[in-house]
């Protein structure tokens, strides 16, 4: 409990998707700088291009394998592809640890959604990780890999609030399916985490910040934020330290505590007083956020008869 050995990614295969840019290249540069042989996965390659060049910049020693691909995770077809592009250098053998950072959030109103909309904010923030799982799980077990698979979920996934209906129903999802896969794969000794990181600072923020509602902006003024480097060296640390939850800060480990229900804790002690706090302070934040909401009826309106939703 207290000095178990903290797991080592020196050569161990890491795969990460997502891993052009943000916490997804963030991750692959700690790990390629701890000894790591490194597989990044996304879709645009110029970025991944440079990518590259930084992540070779971070090698700790020459023998390191240090690679990119191009393709689309959102398909169980496109993960195996991506997957066994991977594992060809290392003789077919399947990577030993997976980190799913690829996705990606589309703020709006409930009321603005359509079919396709809905289908694609599951599609971002739901199947571009659970595919992976799917067809990296198979892999392992069939190859008799003791492996790791680290989903990376968000703090919307202990809650939610206006604007981010197309986006949080996927990272609660992420949530139920590590639950389960954290039980069912000790059947065969991999390992499952998941990480609710809050705020990130990255170009993808930039970009759902075009669609945010406004009354979204202003409940989040207060939120800090992380930046990249900082999520993936909490997630880092926290899959060394073998959490399954793992939060950063402690508005995040407040959330943690308190939504646990039987998953493994990280600290009985110290998640019995972040639960404490919450049990007081969440509420109460809660009322803040839903008195902020009631505040901006009469705009929201007239945003709706602006864009046409509703009749002048």
């Amino acid at each position: 409990m207290f000095f178990g050995k903290k797991w080592d990614p020196r050569g161990r295969h890491c795969f990460i998707t997502g891993g052009s840019s943000g916490t997804g290249l963030a991750l692959a540069i700690i790990l390629a700088r701890n000894g790591a042989d490194v597989s990044i996965v996304a879709r645009n390659e110029k970025r991944l291009r440079e990518a590259l060049e930084i992540l070779e910049e971070a090698r700790e020693n020459g023998g390191q394998v240090l690679r990119a691909y191009a393709y689309a995770v959102d398909s169980e077809a496109g993960s195996q592809a991506a997957l066994k592009a991977a594992s060809e250098p290392f003789g077919g053998r399947c990577p030993e640890a997976l980190f799913l950072c690829a996705g990606a959030a589309r703020p709006s109103y409930w009321v603005e959604q359509t079919e396709d909309t809905l289908k694609q904010g599951m599609q971002t923030s739901y199947w571009a990780q659970a595919y992976t799982a799917l067809a990296g799980s198979k892999e392992m077990v069939k190859q008799g890999v003791k492996g790791k698979i680290v989903f990376v979920s968000s703090v919307l996934a202990f809650f939610s609030m206006v604007g981010y209906s197309p986006y949080s129903p996927g990272k609660f999802a992420l949530r139920g399916l590590a639950e389960s896969l954290q039980s069912e794969l000790q059947l065969y000794e991999i390992d499952v985490h998941i990480s609710f990181p809050p705020t990130i600072f990255t170009p993808g923020y930039q970009e759902e910040n075009k669609t945010k509602p406004s009354i979204t902006l202003k409940i989040e003024e207060t939120d800090g934020g992380l930046t990249p480097e900082q999520v993936a060296a909490g997630i880092y640390k926290g899959v060394q330290s073998g959490d399954f939850h793992i939060t950063t800060g402690w508005i995040g480990d407040t959330f943690r505590a308190s939504t646990a229900g039987s998953s493994p804790r990280n600290s009985y002690m110290w998640d019995a007083l972040y639960a404490a706090w919450g049990y007081v302070f969440l509420p109460a934040w809660r009322k803040t956020v839903d008195w902020q909401v009631q505040q901006h009826r009469e705009e929201h309106y007239e945003y709706l008869r602006n864009c046409g939703f509703l009749a002048m």
